[in-house]
């Protein structure tokens, strides 16, 4: 039976509604924008089709100038934490948010997702991102003020101070505090929760897992990053930690802890002696990682690859790391094996690109059931 088959029997069989989650710290506000390549009419054009082809226009600009227009396409909840417990909700578990998504009332982009949670503690208002996107690839020009209001003192304060930060902590199935990059003061949570709540939560039982996604560290420094890696250690103390990394990610983070990366290797031994060697230098559960068109993992210091099923005109690439990770933590929180919780991983961004929105339970069962058949656009 192929993984695929063995996945969605898996998937028919275990339902994620008796799952306990609790997410933060960020929120934004994303504006999907295209750039205009040539206008048509009034409602026609054709957009900038890459990456590349942008940066051919604004070097071609230099010392002219140049006028550039975009379109809105969407105006949707943005930011890690939020598309990550986005996508977790529609899986239908049981989820407590924090973080940044609105004061003194929720912003409208997430009340969807606060009135499907169990309860949402909004710290301060969202930060903004215009995400232009391409068919190989995005820019993310975030506007990041509001988030330096997400300190460990305002969440002790929003949240009902330690002990109820602990309640909410201890036997939950899944812990995530994300977006470590652009929170400038996460760090400082990271250390709170190690100094204030671990003491005061419950020993005994299976300890829940914890995800970080650090979101792209390349603008932080190396010796912020070092440490960063060394509070995501701690947190083994009282979980089971996953730290989550695109392709580009997980070679800088290498570089970082000095793991050596074999540039002449095939992309496949590349991948697997970057995740390997820097799994080994982290101290912690799970180390998981999502380039493009495959997915990779080390765990309990067994590494684990599937492929992905690519999809070459996305309708949506911005929050498709973020579903990846969802669809990976709800594999792990179910039990599944490390190669099944990868192919959920990569079948929920996979719907998620092709349909602009993260699936339900019933949409991922029929998804990897095309995917067994060969039926995938």
């Amino acid at each position: 039976m192929s993984v695929l088959s063995e996945l969605k029997r898996a998937l028919e069989t275990q339902k994620g509604f008796h799952l306990k989650m609790v997410i933060g710290v960020d929120g934004f506000v994303d504006e999907i924008l295209h750039i205009v390549d040539k206008r048509h009419d009034v409602n026609r054009f054709t957009r900038v089709e890459t990456i590349a082809a942008l940066g051919e226009r604004v070097s071609r600009a230099s010392g002219l100038g140049t006028n550039i227009e975009l379109v809105t396409v969407q105006t949707k909840l943005g930011g890690n934490g939020p598309i990550f417990a986005n996508a977790l909700i529609e899986y239908g578990v049981r989820l407590t948010y924090f973080g940044s998504i609105g004061k003194p009332e929720i912003h409208p982009v997430f009340k969807p997702m606060a009135e499907k949670a169990e309860a949402v503690y909004s710290i301060c208002n969202p930060a903004l991102t215009d995400a232009l996107e391409f068919s190989d690839g995005k820019l993310m020009l975030g506007k990041h003020y509001a988030l330096r209001e997400i300190t460990w003192e305002n969440c002790l304060k929003v949240m009902g101070g330690a002990e109820n930060i602990a309640r909410l902590a201890e036997g939950c199935d899944l812990f995530g505090m994300e977006n470590w990059t652009m929170v400038p003061n996460m760090s400082s949570l990271w250390e709170g929760m190690i100094r204030d709540v671990f003491p005061l939560m419950k020993a005994g039982g299976e300890k829940g897992l914890a995800f970080f996604d650090l979101a792209d560290p390349e603008k932080r420094t190396k010796d912020d990053i070092r440490h960063a890696m060394e509070l995501i250690s701690r947190f083994g103390e009282k979980f089971r930690p996953i730290l989550g990394l695109n392709e580009k990610e997980l070679y800088e983070i290498a570089e970082v802890l000095g793991v050596s990366v074999n540039g002449a290797a095939s992309p496949e031994e590349k991948l697997r002696g970057a995740v390997v060697d820097t799994y080994k230098k982290l101290n912690i559960y799970c180390l998981v990682v999502h380039p493009t068109k495959e997915a990779a993992c080390c765990v309990n210091g067994e590494y684990f690859r599937v492929d992905g099923p690519f999809c070459a005109k996305p309708v949506l690439t911005t929050g498709a790391g973020d579903n990846f990770n969802a669809g990976f933590c709800l594999g792990q929180a179910l039990g599944l094996d490390p190669a099944s919780a990868l192919t959920l991983g990569v079948s929920t961004s996979g719907f998620y690109v092709r349909n602009g929105k993260s699936p339900t339970y019933e949409d991922v069962i029929n998804f990897v059931g095309q995917w067994d058949e060969g039926k995938l656009a």
